[in-house]
């Protein structure tokens, strides 16, 4: 009865104190986590569960040369190598955690020859192996295994996190290539159309029909041209360099293809913020690290108890010599340790953890709204830019007309020669500014499908 008695007053004690809890979800702040890009109310109208960022990378991007670059850099990063290595040592940690149930086994042979004033040698020798099984009574060994399995998840979410920044950075990388690719192109067009205007010049001042000034303006707009090419062919080696280095291999040129040549989704839901919660990796493995806070403030209320350890020993023994043929000793101890007084470091101990806790606590819901901004920032750039590129449209085909129309006029001295210099350097700043506003809004794609979390298909 008495037995009975301890063991219940022990399971309550155990209840209450929560040691064996296992860890669940808080409540957290999503309430308009992703703003909606034309909602007054800031709510996100995209309801359907079909999230953009479940989509797998090779359906988002479907360029076959960005598509190799990708699986390149999976394989040869060496960020990703080394997360990889990070999620090898992590299990070896949980593995040890897990060989702590089990008991401890040790074989410690000895041998001695002694003698007494010259007697006669006495030989003795003992083979003893010794057992030792810490009993976890208070779950101190299973808080601390469920730590690690907590560790190990959130370990394998930041490898997921650094793929998904590899498959990002390298696709923002291409993009920028194929714009910057496409600006050599319309500066080349314009370092052509410049140069025919200097001719032009030339021609008129030598029928008297131009003075000077105009054969020097139009030769510095020709110069002007010719240097944004030299600083966008920089821009490029600096671009093929650095995408190099993410691909793991020396600075080099990057085979690619053409911008005009992308396709991209354009049905961008991003889903409600809950999906955040289950496509982040960081969000995830914020979580995880608060659900390993929460196994550690158990430990160290584990602490608090008794530690139970059961020993045994079997030997082969000849007693010190006094027995010849040896014979077997066997022997079990059994012993607890119950803390009293460790200069405080045990409640110390507790309150760390339980502040840890709260450290975790706030980091995750701060991981949460970043991630919701990141989805917003991400949203709003693909809508201006696509806004933006449309009214560039219209602007470039006023100004192309604008350019002939000028020349003409110029040659019936009608106009003069800084209008049509100025109708040239316009429609160039055009051409540029939506070559790049279509760069921006692939690159909305790029942020949106890795703030979604897509990147871990």
């Amino acid at each position: 009865m008495k037995k009975i008695l301890v063991f219940a007053l022990t399971a309550v004690l155990m209840a209450s104190c929560g040691i064996y809890n296992k860890y669940e979800r808080p409540d957290v702040n999503t309430k308009g986590l992703v703003r909606d890009v034309t909602s007054l109310t800031d709510t996100l109208l995209a309801k359907d569960t079909t999230s953009f960022g479940n989509m797998p990378w090779r359906t988002v991007f479907t360029d076959p040369q960005l598509q190799s670059l990708i699986e390149k850099a999976l394989a040869n990063n060496a960020d990703l190598l080394n997360a990889a290595l990070n999620v090898k040592m992590v299990e070896e940690a949980l593995k040890v955690a897990k060989l702590a149930f089990i008991p401890s086994l040790s074989f410690t042979p000895q041998g001695t020859i002694s003698s007494f004033d010259g007697q006669r040698a006495t030989k003795s020798y003992s083979l003893p192996i010794t057992a030792s099984w810490n009993v976890d009574l208070f779950g101190n060994l299973l808080n601390q295994k469920r730590s690690a399995q907590m560790q190990l998840i959130a370990t394998q979410d930041y490898q997921t996190v650094v793929k998904t920044n590899i498959i990002s950075g390298v696709a923002n990388l291409y993009y920028t290539l194929l714009m910057l690719d496409r600006q050599v192109e319309i500066v080349e067009g314009m370092t052509a159309l410049t140069k025919d205007t200097w001719e032009m010049m030339k021609l008129q001042m030598s029928l008297g029909r131009a003075r000077s000034t105009s054969v020097q303006s139009s030769e510095a707009a020709y110069y002007s041209v010719q240097a944004q090419s030299v600083d966008l062919h920089r821009q490029i080696r600096e671009m093929e360099n650095q995408l190099s280095l993410l691909l793991g291999q020396p600075a080099q040129t990057i085979a690619r293809g053409k911008l005009e040549d992308q396709h991209l989704p354009e049905s961008l839901s991003a889903g409600v913020g809950i999906q955040l919660l289950n496509n982040r990796a960081d969000v995830h493995a914020a979580e995880m690290k608060l659900a390993q806070c929460f196994y550690d403030v158990n430990t160290a209320r584990s602490r608090f108890y008794p530690s139970i350890t059961i020993s045994g020993t079997g030997a082969y023994t000849n007693q010190n010599g006094m027995v010849n043929p040896g014979k077997i000793l066997l022997s079990a101890v059994g012993s607890l340790v119950q803390p009293i007084f460790q200069h405080g470091q045990i409640v110390a101990g507790l309150k760390v953890a339980q502040m840890q806790y709260e450290q975790a606590y706030n980091s995750w819901q701060n991981t949460i709204l970043k991630a919701g901004s990141e989805v917003s920032n991400a949203l709003v750039l693909y809508n201006s830019s696509q806004e933006k590129a449309a009214f560039e449209a219209k602007q470039i085909a006023v100004l192309e007309k604008n350019v002939e129309d000028t020349k003409q006029l110029y040659k019936s001295s009608t106009s003069s020669y800084l209008e049509v210099i100025q109708a040239q350097s316009s429609l160039l700043n055009a051409q540029l500014s939506k070559v790049a506003d279509d760069f921006y809004k692939m690159q909305a794609v790029v942020n949106l499908y890795q703030a979604l979390g897509g990147g871990a298909k």
